[in-house]
Formats: structure tokens, sequence, C-alpha cells
């Protein structure tokens, strides 16, 4: 899940289950919580008056059963494992980027992903993306403890410890911790492996965290001393003066995610302003804002190159040494396992 912990800290379970907004009724965003911020959609209400209506999801399961059930929404923002499943159940129609000309500042490894853009169709815009990494209390442990994934197996953390209740962000974790850094090649016996490294954790975990405000919450009162994290978390929990650090390049790696928009088959808006508000978004405005007051990288890499790199460095998306896991597209039955199998795991199996 991807949103703001500034924002998610004020929403109330009820702003998470409907739209949060309803203006205009011509163009319905079905999101994570948090991009409805206002730099997101300015340039589009610039144009049409208005900004969009926003609908929420939870997690990218929970968007897809709410589409396949009859949910109506325009534009909605899923990460890449998604693509192509959404592709199959024919939830989603090609993107028309003649009317996007931002998109050509998208950089090229998503503009040729043959996941993303399939017979020359773009299904699938990036938006935002961040790192996936050690947070820990500078406090209670030192740099050498986090200097390798296995500290999530250390019993002394026993019930300091938090996942991320996200399957693929826990997945690409317990991937690296096995020894697979890119999960496009991973084989079933990989995969065992990084499900039984999961298990081995499982008993150690307090708690599975949902959102950024979660963890944050979880990690700025002590009750967690280590946790798998978005960027965002340790970096603002760090500016606030808590004794919490961020470790990228632990000896078996760290991972990089990242999300982005797709146009819903037979939308009931605007389908000009489905594409006016992916232009939008695609602005190098939104580019500084998400990095600067969210700490998330953006999918315009022509704007993110002038961003300068103390800043990416403060926020945690500076280059690294050592493996890193990118969460690109995979293979849909290796995901689907994933899904089973992690359920499986949370619940003591």
């Amino acid at each position: 899940m991807r949103s703001s912990i500034s924002l998610l800290a004020g929403v109330s379970l009820l702003a998470l289950t409907q739209p949060a907004l309803a203006d205009d009724g011509e163009l319905l965003i079905l999101d994570w919580s948090g991009f409805e911020e206002d730099p997101y959609w300015e340039a589009y209400a610039a144009k049409h008056g208005d900004m969009p209506t926003y609908s929420f999801f939870g997690d990218e399961e929970e968007a897809f059963q709410k589409l396949r059930s009859g949910f109506r929404a325009d534009v909605a923002h899923p990460c890449p494992q998604s693509v192509q499943k959404w592709i199959e159940a024919d939830l989603i129609e090609p993107w028309d980027v003649s009317k996007i000309p931002s998109y050509m500042q998208v950089a090229e490894v998503f503009r040729t992903d043959p996941t993303f853009v399939q017979d020359g169709k773009v299904y699938f815009i990036p938006g935002d993306m961040g790192a996936t990494a050690i947070a820990y209390n500078t406090d209670e442990l030192t740099p050498e403890d986090v200097s390798t994934l296995q500290v999530f197996t250390n019993p002394a953390l026993a019930g300091r410890i938090s996942l991320p209740d996200v399957v693929d962000d826990a997945y690409a974790l317990a991937f690296l911790a096995t020894g697979t850094s890119d999960w496009t090649t991973a084989t079933e016996e990989n995969f065992q492996k990084a499900s039984a490294w999961l298990r081995e954790v499982h008993p150690l975990v307090r708690t599975y965290w949902t959102d950024g405000a979660e963890l944050a919450q979880l990690m700025g009162t002590g009750e967690v001393l280590l946790s798998w994290a978005w960027n965002e978390t340790p970096v603002q929990l760090a500016d606030e003066g808590q004794p919490i650090a961020f470790e990228r390049e632990p000896q078996e790696g760290s991972s990089m995610w990242f999300c982005g928009y797709v146009n819903i088959k037979d939308g009931p808006g605007d389908e000009a302003k489905a594409h006016d508000f992916m232009e939008s978004f695609l602005q190098p405005s939104v580019a500084e804002y998400i990095v600067t007051e969210w700490g998330y990288g953006h999918g315009n890499a022509a704007a993110m190159e002038a961003i300068d790199a103390e800043t990416l460095e403060e926020v945690g998306l500076n280059p690294i040494d050592g493996p890193v896991l990118n969460q690109v597209p995979m293979d849909i039955r290796l995901r689907e396992q994933m899904i089973k199998e992690f359920e499986r795991i949370k619940a003591g199996f």
C-alpha cells in the first residue's frame, strides 16, 4: 500500500471505504488514500474547474475484487504485479498516449516493458515509486546488527519486529534473505525457501503493519524496534528527532517498488478527462511535490533527473551499492502462490 503518513494519520476508517470528495462527476479515480491531495490534480482542475472524484482501496486485491463485482471507475492505481491479472480479467484498456504528451518523459524501461506495453498498446503508466529496506531503532540496535537481513530471525527481538501486510514487500524481503535478488527468475525451490524463511520469522513478529502511519506509531513509541519499511517512514521519523535509521545496504540487499495508473475499460466518465488527469499527474510540479513531501519517486524520469542528489539522499532514494530486488512484473502463477501462502503464514500455518 502506498499512502502518505501525514495524510493517513488523520484519515478515518469511514473515509477509506467511501469517496473522499465528490467533485467532477465525469471522472472517478480508484486510488490509494492520500493521492487526492491537491498537487496531483492541479493541472486537471485548471482545465476542467473541479478535482476528480476519488474512491479508495486498501490493497490491490481489494481493488481487483471491487472492480470485478461491478464497481465502476475510470482510472485506477495498481502496482505492476497486478497489471497482467487485470488485463486477463478484461478490466482495463490501453491508454491513448498521443493524448498524454508527458508520457514521453517516462523512463524507457517502462515504455518498453512487455507487460505494460503489449502489441504497441500502453496499459500501465508509472506514477510513484520508493525503496523498501530495514528501519531500526538506533538506541537499541547497531549498524552491525542490521548489516544482514538475518536480523529478522533474531529471537532476542521477538515481539519487537513488524513486517508489511503487503505480499509483494514481504516476499521481496524473503527472496532477498534467501539469496534471490531477481524474482522474475525465481524457481519453485526459491519460492519454497522464501516461504520457509517467512515462517521462521512469523513467531517473532509483533504485527504486520498496513500503512506508513501505523508503522510510524509503532516505531515512534518504541513498541517496534525493527521493520521492513518503505523509505518514507524512517525518513519522517528521523526528521522528527526519533532514533530511527534506514539501512538500504545490508549484505543481501533491499528492494524498490513502483505503482502507476491504468485506464479502466468502459469507465462511466469522460475518456478525455481520464487522459487529462494522467497528463496532470505526470507534471514536473507533481514530481517535486511527491519527492519533497512524501519521500517517493515519480514516473516522470526527466523531472526526477532535475531533483538534486542531496534531496534524493535525504528521502532515501539515492543510488546504493549492493543487490536491489526491483518489484517488476513476475510470473502471474507465482504471484498467486505468494498471495495464498502469505495468508497461510500469517495465520500460523
